[in-house]
Order: structure tokens, then C-alpha cells, then sequence
């Protein structure tokens, strides 16, 4: 063996996915990807994501887990809680108490949520008041179409599901910027602080009604537009849930359609590609679960977030419909032999800010898969940081599968970071480590991903399910 061929075979030398893939695979990707846009459209909310969940589940065989008495190997059910979270499992033919196989992502992301008391008028316009959702660069937010998405409950009890902005026959609507002429000022400022979060203010309205009996005119037309459609009234905002999101659907970027660019690919790229891998998984050994949880963004807190004890009494459940029984031994048992892909994106590296980056332990678009160790800011702050048991082991199933992968970490080491759930699952005393897709321009309202990283993700996910 020459001294090149030693080194090659003693060093690590990231690959593109397309170095590796054959014709097959690239057509089971493309068709994959085309299934992701498809659910990226449907699901511009978490309570969407969920809604579209439970369809695809149902044409899968999935029962919901309410309506089922008892279980066995090979059933499958899911769980709902409060219409933002959704448990899906599969059970294994191995007696639970060895540990389920999970895989769990986040389908809530970065928005504009109207406040309570929206509406108002000022300059002959009619306006709604936002409180911007997750960490965003407000100025990203200005100027572009938005949709509005939402529930509403009336004070007569009548639920209105809001969906205004995506059809082409829709109307859409805007938070203004101002015009460079005039943004001196504006522009002088850290980018930061150029665009307040008082000002992320909805245009909705401009013409008044013709009356001189109320002074407040174009707010009345809004008002009764809102009320002849909808049957809504102003205090029907306080107690709405109503979101407002990028009105633009998803789309191939590039002239070679390499890379799919959307809305709220943090983090349903990997809610989908853990939800299809689920759909498609057949007799597993161990009990296979996905579960797809909600303010992510905001710290996981909530009854709908990571924090929650959904999982655990979605797992209570399904032991003691499976055992008859499940007693405090046998359910710790379940925990602590289980072992969880936390399924979140990492930052790709972006070629043109390629200075915040320590390349070596970066991840790349069409670098395959990103098994992170571990998160967290600076210190590794608010990470769980996976064992070298783990790691070795998924990456031995991930070799024995052919699913490319590769490392990263959140940008150099002081310059930011960020966390996920697995922190939350960890405490729980369960093996966890991160493991998704990278994504350029991550929490922006046009996110990039590769489909080559998408496709990986749901082999990474399938090859869990199966092997560990």
C-alpha cells in the first residue's frame, strides 16, 4: 500500500451524496421530495402539520389509540394531544419493557401571532398588531406576502378555522417597510434594531365606510367584513390563535432543482421525513414511536411542548394496553432501555458567510445526513451530549444501511449555537442524540434545504426503526 493509500484509508473525507447515489435512489428521492413540498404546503401551522399527519396516518392503517382497547405486535396507533401534537407507533414483536426506538421532531416555527387585541386604525389604513414567535431577524419580515392562519372561537361558540392567503384568488397581506429615499436613520442602525417589534404591523384594510357616525372608518369596514364573512367580532380576537406566516409555497431552487426552498423547513423537514419513515415501516422488532411536538421554538415549555408529559402517558398507555398492567418497574424498564433520534436541522454551511463556520465540524448541503453529539451555546450549554456508545452504534447502522452521513456542530464555538429537544428527552433518562437535515438561511422566511440531505434523513430514520 503506497503512503496515499494508507492515507486515504486511515483519514475521513466528507462525500457529496451524488458521488454515492445511484439512478434509483435519485428517483426515490425526487418522488419523496415531491411528497415533503406537497405536506410543506398543507401544514403552514402545527395544528396544520398535525391535521395532515392524522390523514396520511389514516390512509397507512394508523388507528387512533383512544379507540383501541387493547395491542399487539404489529398494531399501529396514534395519539393526539390538544391538536398540536401527534404520537404515532408501531408495535414490535419484542416485549416492550426492551425499549422503544424513537424519533421525535418539532412542527411548530418562526411567525408573526396576532395579539389579543389586534385591530386599529391610523393614516386611513386599518392595521393588526403582531408579537413576532421565535428567534427571527424581524427585517426579513417586511415587505413579503403573508397568509393568515388560525382558529377563532366566536362568542356564540361557533369554531372559524382561518385559512386566508394561499390561494391565488386570495388576498394577502404585508408589514411595510420604508422606502430607501427616506431610511437614513433606519439604516444607520445595527440590523437589530432597524426594524422594531412594535412596528411588525399586518396591513389588512384601506377603504372606510361611508358614514360620518363613527370616526374610526376603515376599522368599521374591517369589522363588518370580518363579521358578514366569518361572523366574527372584535372581541373575538382575544381569544383566537391566529398566525400569520409567508403566503408563498414551496418550491425547487436551482437550475438543477437540487434544493427545495419553503417556509418552516426548521423543522418539518425532519417532522416529515420522521413521520413518512414511520408510515412506511413494517414488523419492526423493537416498538418503533414518532412524535411531533410543538414550541420548540420558544423553549419546549407548555403543554404541547417537549416538556410536556404527553410522551410519557401516551407511553404509560400503550404498555398497559399492550401488558394489561404496567407497573412502575416495567414502565422505567420501557425508558431506560429506549433510545431516541431527536430529529432537528443543523446549520449547513453557507458559502457566502462561510466566516462564522469552523469548516472541519460543519455540516454541508448534499453532505448527507448530520448526526449532531451534541448542541447547546458556547460551553455546550443546554445540551444533552450524546455517549460514544450511542454514536458509534447509529453509525455503524448507518454504514450497514448505505445512508450517508456526516458530523456538525452550530457554527464556531463562540459565536452562537442553539438547542433542541433532546435535552428534554434525555432527562428522562434515555439514550438521545440529534440527527437531521442542514439548512441554509435557517429561521428565515425562505429556508434552503437539499433533497439529497431530505432523502438521507428519511433512510437515516427508516434504518433506526429497523436495526437498532
Amino acid at each position: 500500500m503506497t503512503d496515499k493509500e494508507q492515507f486515504e484509508a486511515l483519514s475521513y473525507k466528507r462525500r457529496n451524496a451524488y458521488e454515492v447515489m445511484g439512478e434509483a435512489e435519485c428517483s426515490d428521492m425526487d418522488a419523496l421530495c415531491n411528497e415533503y413540498k406537497s405536506f410543506l404546503d398543507a401544514g403552514k401551522t402545527e395544528r396544520e402539520c398535525v391535521k395532515e399527519s392524522v390523514r396520511l396516518a389514516g390512509e397507512h392503517g394508523f388507528k387512533n389509540l383512544d379507540e383501541v382497547s387493547s395491542l399487539k405486535a404489529g398494531d399501529r396507533v396514534y395519539k393526539l394531544n390538544r391538536g398540536k401534537n401527534i404520537l404515532l407507533a408501531v408495535i414490535g414483536s419484542e416485549d416492550i419493557t426492551s425499549g422503544i426506538n424513537l424519533v421525535g421532531a418539532h412542527i411548530d416555527s418562526p411567525r408573526l401571532d396576532l395579539k389579543q387585541n389586534p385591530l386599529y386604525e391610523s393614516c386611513d389604513t386599518a392595521l393588526l398588531k403582531t408579537h413576532y414567535y421565535g428567534g427571527i431577524k424581524k427585517y426579513q419580515w417586511t415587505a413579503i406576502p403573508l397568509a393568515m392562519h388560525g382558529v377563532v372561537y366566536t362568542e356564540s361558540g361557533k369554531k372559524i378555522e382561518l385559512d386566508i392567503g394561499e390561494s391565488e384568488n386570495d388576498p394577502v397581506f404585508c408589514v411595510t417597510d420604508l422606502l430607501p429615499h427616506l431610511a437614513a436613520d433606519q439604516m444607520s442602525k445595527k440590523m437589530s434594531e432597524g426594524i422594531d417589534g412594535e412596528s411588525l404591523n399586518i396591513l389588512i384594510g384601506g377603504v372606510p365606510v361611508k358614514s360620518e357616525d363613527v370616526s374610526e372608518k376603515v376599522k368599521f369596514a374591517v369589522l363588518k367584513h370580518i363579521n358578514e364573512r366569518y361572523g366574527m367580532t372584535e372581541r373575538d380576537f382575544q381569544t383566537a390563535e391566529i398566525e400569520v406566516v409567508p403566503a408563498f409555497k414551496a418550491r425547487n431552487v436551482g437550475l438543477d432543482e437540487s434544493f427545495i426552498g419553503a417556509y418552516g423547513q426548521d423543522d418539518r423537514v425532519c417532522g416529515f421525513t420522521t413521520l413518512k419513515s414511520i408510515l412506511d415501516l413494517d414488523a419492526p422488532k423493537k416498538t418503533a414511536m414518532a412524535i411531533l411536538v410543538d414550541k420548540e421554538e420558544i423553549g419546549s415549555m407548555g403543554n404541547t411542548g417537549a416538556q410536556s408529559a404527553f410522551f410519557n402517558m401516551a407511553v404509560a398507555e400503550i404498555a398497559e394496553k399492550l401488558t394489561g398492567a404496567c407497573t412502575v418497574t416495567q414502565y422505567n424498564k420501557i425508558i431506560e432501555n429506549s433510545v431516541c433520534m431527536s430529529s432537528d436541522v443543523n446549520a449547513g454551511v453557507d458559502p457566502n458567510y462561510e466566516s462564522v463556520f469552523e469548516k472541519k465540524n460543519a455540516s454541508f448541503c448534499n453532505g448527507g445526513v448530520v448526526l449532531t453529539k451534541y448542541t447547546g451555546a458556547r460551553g455546550k450549554s443546554g445540551s444533552s451530549d450524546a455517549s460514544a456508545e450511542l454514536v458509534a452504534r447509529l453509525a455503524g447502522i448507518m454504514a450497514d444501511n448505505n445512508v450517508l452521513w456526516q458530523t456538525g456542530e452550530l457554527g464556531k464555538v463562540d459565536q452562537g449555537g442553539g438547542g433542541t429537544i433532546a435535552q428534554y428527552v434525555a432527562n428522562l433518562n434515555m439514550e438521545v442524540i440529534d440527527c437531521g437535515v442542514p439548512v441554509l438561511s435557517m429561521h428565515s422566511p425562505f429556508e434552503i434545504t437539499a433533497k439529497a440531505d431530505v432523502y438521507m434523513a428519511y433512510r437515516a430514520y427508516m434504518a433506526f426503526y429497523k436495526d437498532c
